[in-house]
């Protein structure tokens, strides 16, 4: 069986909390271990940097390509092969599924409890379109659904612990999200009242280009709609929206929020948390992604204002009303990380210390001079509220200044207790275990 080499960060390295402008690097500087601490008053002026297109090249994993973990962690392959492998959830019974979303399937692996490589593999479900995200219905031991969120729709197939193939045809449950172009990952995940269908839906531009007045006016869309809900292509889209389990009564959960790659609740507060990709164009140190607990009712300012009350230079003076309302996220990331699926640790396999705290994945730069992220960070918490810092956990996708072989996208937490991330650029998922 091929493993990939290993290296760990030497045993009680403390590089210290990388803080203002000493927070923002690039993939020579990643290293387990390393943390940054990002703040609103630490950003830069827009233009600071000039924005550059710097898309990577993807190659295939070099001999003796060595992902670096943690002093005590080790880092192998689980399954190998697979046709851009993005959002993974886990059933109750341990079987992981993957979305192989280019391919328009669901992927279901199967491995023996404490297995290091899946025994069985199998196609759940094919046929869909662009399909990302996956959740499980009801949310406990037991459940009779698994919800599939397209890039234009939630479709629902009958489910059974341990069903390798759906139970029955797929029943559509919210028949129209926004398409077209843009971002098009859509995940869902249920509020721990299962009252609550939460959705996640991208923008269609990048920073609200061509936007224009509202229908009828500002002051009467204002009036009628919910707090930083935006018009015309972005109709529902740059939010996370909000049904009951069945598709009904959608509302506008939380606004502003540029792509809300990765949806998670937080298991200690049942509080919903995104994942989010936030605009490119502004310099390489603006605007920073973010995880962040998502507030109901709550605006994050896209496409008018980022990282609360700044303004973007594209959208001065529009929409001033807003300046003094928009929700602060939680924890900023390096910009142009492209954040992607979030988890929260809540197994055994891991020191105490990681539990409670949140694993993201970090697709990786292209509108930075200097690439960043392609790598796996941690969201650090203190009694279950984030502190504002990130850790680097898993590093070593990038090559050189120009390639990559990793994209990571996926994370979850395996029924042992192990770490699960997948990477999209040579189709694989590793497995982190202590």
């Amino acid at each position: 069986m091929f493993v990939v080499g290993v290296t760990s960060a030497p045993a009680g390295a403390d590089p210290g909390v990388l803080q203002g402008g000493r927070a923002f690097g690039d993939w020579q500087a990643d290293l387990p271990g390393t943390i940054r601490l990002i703040r609103p008053q630490d950003l830069p002026e827009p233009g600071a940097t000039r924005s550059v297109a710097n898309p990577p090249r993807v190659v295939a994993r070099p001999a003796g390509a060595a992902l670096r973990v943690p002093s005590g962690f080790k880092i192998e392959p689980f399954a190998e092969g697979l046709s851009g492998p993005r959002a993974i959830r886990v059933a109750p019974n341990g079987d992981v599924f993957v979305a192989e979303t280019r391919a328009g399937r669901i992927r279901v692996l199967r491995a023996a409890h404490g297995g290091s490589r899946p025994v069985k593999k199998e196609v759940f479900a094919s046929g869909l379109n662009s399909p990302f995200g996956i959740a499980f219905f009801p949310t406990g031991d037991n459940p009779r659904w698994i919800y599939i969120a397209n890039t234009d729709s939630v479709v629902r197939f009958p489910y059974h612990q341990g069903d390798l193939r759906p139970a029955g045809r797929p029943e559509i449950v919210v028949p129209h999200l926004a398409r077209g172009y843009g971002h098009s990952t859509r995940d869902v995940v249920f509020t721990p009242d299962e009252a609550q269908m939460l959705v996640s839906v991208g923008s269609a531009s990048n920073d609200g280009e061509g936007l224009g007045r509202p229908p009828g006016g500002l002051a009467a869309w204002i009036r009628r709609h919910s707090l930083g809900a935006v018009w015309g292509e972005e109709t529902d889209r740059a939010a996370v929206l909000s049904f009951d389990p069945d598709g009904k009564n959608r509302k506008l959960y939380a606004t502003g929020i540029r792509n809300c790659v990765g949806l998670a609740i937080q298991p200690a507060t049942g509080t919903p948390w995104c994942s989010t990709n936030e605009r490119d164009g502004l310099g390489d140190n603006l605007v920073p992604d973010y995880v962040t607990r998502v507030r109901e009712g709550g605006s994050y300012g896209w496409p008018w204002f980022y990282i609360g009350s700044h303004p973007d230079p594209h959208h001065a003076g529009e929409r001033d009303d807003l300046k003094d309302k928009v929700t602060v996220p939680d924890v900023l990331i390096e910009a142009h990380s492209a954040s992607m699926q979030l988890a929260f640790y809540d197994g055994n396999n891991f020191p105490p210390e990681y539990r409670g705290d949140a694993f993201v994945a970090e697709h990786g730069s292209w509108n930075r001079s200097k690439r960043t992220g392609y790598k796996v960070v941690r969201i650090r918490l203190k009694d279950g509220v984030p502190t504002g810092e990130y850790e680097d956990f898993v590093t070593g996708f990038v090559v050189n200044d120009r390639e990559v072989w990793g994209r990571p996208v996926g994370v979850a937490v395996a029924k042992d207790g192990a770490l699960l991330i997948s990477e999209d650029g040579n189709g694989t998922i590793w497995r982190v275990s202590h």
